[in-house]
């Protein structure tokens, strides 16, 4: 049974057949075919037992493996490695199908390669999943067949491989090398314009020009007969909360990934720099009630609790309440620190009835809000408009951005900050809002 389960008839073992039945057919008019058709059969059948005797020889056969890394970042390419190994005594070719999660909706896996006597073959292949969870892998199954190219042997390894996809750790990790090596600056990235200086004293050294004289150390300028001035750094140990909308709002999907996953994978950068900046990070998650609530802590391994937190997330299809969410903050969050909301208003009608609650909490805390833009909508309006419908829709589309444009301001003119950003750049203007504050000592 299982002979019969992996015994799979090659392609070219059709083609001979069809040729040797055109020869049959024209023999009818042609005698002299009939015997060459004949001959065809014969030499077809003595192949197919040849092919048979070469591929299931019980001395030859292959291994594979499939190695998959500990979780996958969620948004990112992810590696996955396949090795095979060989103990035929002659050159086989292998088509490889891997069997993907279901997730991914790909059902056209196929990798051919020629593997050569007792030898090794090793490939690799990336995924990119968009949604977070567990994703199950099936069988390696690999198609084997010799130089005769009569019959193919099926073998399969290494079925029901499960790796979970977490929010994006690899932008994280490329977010945090950045921010430790201030490279941020270099590359365009950190836009922070210094206003004043942060009381928080680091050390005393040598004046050099451009140094502000409101930091010169009188004392220690009289014992070292030169300037000295106090340096300081930013402040510490200050509460960051990360505040996700899980309202239906944050389901809009841009390039195959929810707002709301944008929202997570930001999260996670700015909670990891943050915490190298040693403030205190925690984390709400909100929509009709409050899903998540994590206090604010200073030490690295908290990091591990809020990556947990922030992979169990899910959007739900409710409207977001932010009375509750303020009535919350008041009651948990008692120090004042820096709020980021990650939320998202369509129409100002939607923001005027959030307004108060929005107003409330600024009171208390630094509160940024951090709202998207529609990129689809962008690509409409940069359209050349041809005929009336397409008019009425970039009018329509420019509506729409004028409106985001205007609730930015609506913020900002009560105070609260604010961030209006395409999804792909979140992170980095996320990161960005918050070392300006830091540096304008705003908290």
């Amino acid at each position: 049974m299982r002979f019969i389960k992996s015994l799979y008839i090659h392609g070219n073992f059709y083609s001979y057949l069809a040729l040797v039945s055109v020869c049959f057919l024209l023999s009818y008019w042609i005698p002299v075919l009939y015997p060459v058709a004949w001959s065809g059969v014969i030499i077809i059948s003595v192949l197919f037992i040849a092919d048979l005797l070469i591929i299931y020889n019980p001395k030859y056969s292959i291994t594979a493996s499939r190695l998959l890394p500990e979780r996958f970042s969620n948004s990112d390419k992810n590696p996955v490695s396949i090795t095979i190994k060989s103990s035929y005594a002659l050159n086989v070719f292998l088509e490889i199908i891997d069997e993907l999660p279901e997730q991914f909706q790909k059902r056209d896996f196929l990798h051919k390669a020629t593997l050569e006597s007792f030898d090794n073959y090793h490939f690799d292949y990336f995924v990119r999943p968009v949604d977070r969870g567990e994703y199950r892998f099936g069988y390696v199954n690999i198609y084997l067949s010799s130089r005769l190219k009569i019959i193919k042997r099926k073998y399969s390894f290494q079925n029901e491989q499960m790796v979970k996809v977490y929010p994006s750790f690899i932008q994280m990790q490329k977010y945090d090398f950045l921010a430790i090596s201030n490279h941020l600056t270099a590359f365009g990235m950190k836009k922070i314009r210094r206003i004043g200086h942060t009381q928080e004293f680091e050390q005393i050294k040598d004046y050099v020009q451009g140094d502000d004289f409101r930091t010169i150390n009188w004392k220690a300028t009289a014992k070292k007969s030169q300037l000295m001035v106090n340096q300081y750094q930013d402040e510490k140990s200050q509460p960051i909360y990360s505040i996700i909308d899980t309202g239906r709002v944050m389901k809009m999907p841009f390039e195959g990934l929810k707002l709301l996953d944008y929202a997570i994978n930001a999260t996670l950068a700015f909670s990891n720099v943050a915490l190298k900046k040693h403030d205190k990070v925690g984390m709400v998650s909100f929509s009709k009630t409050i899903e998540t609530f994590i206090p604010p802590v200073n030490k690295l391994t908290h990091l591990n609790n809020i990556i947990e937190n922030l992979y169990n997330i899910n959007t739900q299809f409710h409207d977001s309440d932010f009375g509750n969410l303020y009535a919350h903050l008041k009651r948990k969050a008692t120090h004042r620190g820096l709020m980021m909301l990650y939320t998202n208003f369509e129409h100002i009608s939607a923001l005027k009835r959030q307004l108060p609650y929005l107003l409330a909490i600024s009171k208390q805390h630094l509160l940024v809000v951090i709202m998207f833009e529609n990129t689809e909508l962008s690509k409409l309006v940069l359209q050349d408009a041809e005929d009336i419908e397409t008019i009425y829709h970039k009018t329509i589309a420019e509506k729409f951005q004028y409106e985001k444009r205007l609730m930015a301001k609506e913020l900002n003119k009560h105070g609260i900050q604010t961030v209006l950003t395409p999804p792909e750049k979140l992170t980095i203007n996320t990161i960005n809002k918050y070392l300006e504050i830091k540096a304008r000592g705003l908290i």
